[in-house]
């Protein structure tokens, strides 16, 4: 090959090796460039898919759906102030509601421990509208309006979110009752299909279906009387939560005698057994098909997690030291990772175990103290995650509607309606 031959092959080779160099730092541009628009997204939304929708427009779905992918690998969120020393933020799809009730309010709060929203807020409460001692609140299957109950001033309250205000309130505060408008230690109301609203009438030993606007009860499950022995469907031992699952049943739980039962809300029993080793059962829910979890409202508290036949598959109770729970009312399961969301209400914070290794991974609040300061709850009594990882907006595709009157193969006396007060 002459000299000028080999000059000019050279100068080729120099050329491609450019190009391939500009390649190379393109893509490289492009990809922090996707990066940068996608990583605020990844780490602060609850849904990744609304940031691969929003790089989709400028990179095209596949590279958007691999930069989430990649943020999500290396998602890291550090912990707020606000939040225990050790809290991993990251355990927590999004944010988490919690019901503050020895604060008198309702506190909305991120992975990292900001305070997202709370109420009521300065404008929230009508003039002699009060707020008090809300004991659960859940998000509706829309996600626009959370459903609480006031367990100790007898009011179940829809609130709606954006303005915050009161929509509909069943109950008279302050006044315990059986009749119209009336309610007894009312305890996690869901809203379920029809707009209705189920709520575990404690004292009045019944499940009570309301419908908004009306003051008057649509129907009663079970007898409306003071003697709360395990009878379902007839009477219930004090239920405490009727919880949807996934097959459209509820999962009814009975403080008297340390009972779950499934039933329809047509009154059909299903199944009933005991929580292995439960004092005082609360709030039981479904973790998955046949597998149920249940929290022992106790010192030590447990998390107990059993099938139909009342045979433990998993518990935590550490019976001493920072881990020992003092009278915890409602752990449920993370959907997307299997950890356990709780609130601890006797130790005055909201924790995440890790079933796998049986620690606290997440915690907001000062063990043992009561504040209402950043960081500090009093008396926390439930919780639920922000939507779309909310218990009744991830129940509603097969969550059970109520019958449009009471069923006639019911036992004479278990249902009163319409109009059951």
């Amino acid at each position: 090959m002459s000299n000028a031959a080999a000059q000019r092959a050279r100068a080729l080779e120099r050329r491609r090796r450019a190009r391939r160099i500009g390649h190379l730092r393109l893509a490289g541009l492009i990809v922090l460039v996707t990066l940068a628009i996608v990583l605020p997204f990844a780490l602060s939304s609850p849904a990744p898919a609304r940031a691969v929708k929003q790089a989709g427009a400028l990179g095209g779905e596949r590279t958007a759906k691999a930069a989430v992918a990649a943020a999500a690998r290396h998602r890291t969120i550090r912990p707020g102030p606000n939040l225990a020393p050790g809290s991993n933020p990251s355990v927590l799809p999004g944010p988490v509601l919690v019901a503050d009730e020895e604060n008198n309010r309702l506190l909305l709060i991120s992975p990292s421990g900001s305070i997202l929203w709370r109420f009521p807020g300065a404008h929230s409460l009508a003039p002699n509208q009060s707020f008090l001692s809300p004991d659960d609140a859940f998000f509706t299957p829309s996600g626009k309006q959370i459903i609480a109950t006031e367990e100790n001033d007898q009011v179940v309250s829809l609130i709606q979110r954006q303005p915050s205000h009161i929509l509909w309130r069943y109950g008279t505060p302050g006044v315990p009752g059986a009749g119209p408008n009336h309610v007894d230690n009312p305890d996690d109301a869901m809203v379920i299909p029809g707009h209705h609203v189920l709520v575990a009438d404690i004292k009045n030993c019944s499940l009570l279906l309301l419908t908004p606007p009306s003051h008057v009860a649509t129907m009663r499950i079970g007898q409306n009387d003071t003697s709360c022995l395990h009878q379902p469907p007839l009477r219930f031992g004090s239920p405490n939560g009727a919880f949807p699952m996934t097959n459209g049943h509820y999962l009814i739980t009975e403080i008297n005698g340390d009972w779950v039962d499934e039933m329809t809300l047509s009154g059909k029993v299903l199944w009933s057994t005991h929580p292995p080793g439960v004092a005082y059962p609360s709030d039981t829910n479904e973790v998955s098909p046949g597998v149920y979890l249940t929290v022992d409202y106790s010192t030590p508290g447990q998390i107990v997690e059993f099938n139909q036949q009342g045979k433990l598959l998993w518990r935590y109770g550490p019976t001493s030291g920072p881990g020992m729970l003092s009278h915890p009312s409602l752990c449920e399961p993370i959907p997307t990772n299997g950890d356990i969301l709780c609130n601890d209400d006797g130790n005055d914070r909201v924790i995440v175990v890790d079933p796998h290794t049986k620690t606290i991974v997440w915690q907001y609040g000062h063990t043992g103290v009561s504040g209402s300061a950043p960081g500090y709850l009093a008396g926390p009594d439930g919780v639920d995650l922000a939507p779309p990882y909310s218990m009744l907006v991830r129940h509603a595709p097969s969550m059970g509607a109520p019958p449009a009157s009471c069923p006639s193969s019911l036992p004479a006396g278990a249902c009163s309606g319409p109009g059951a007060g």
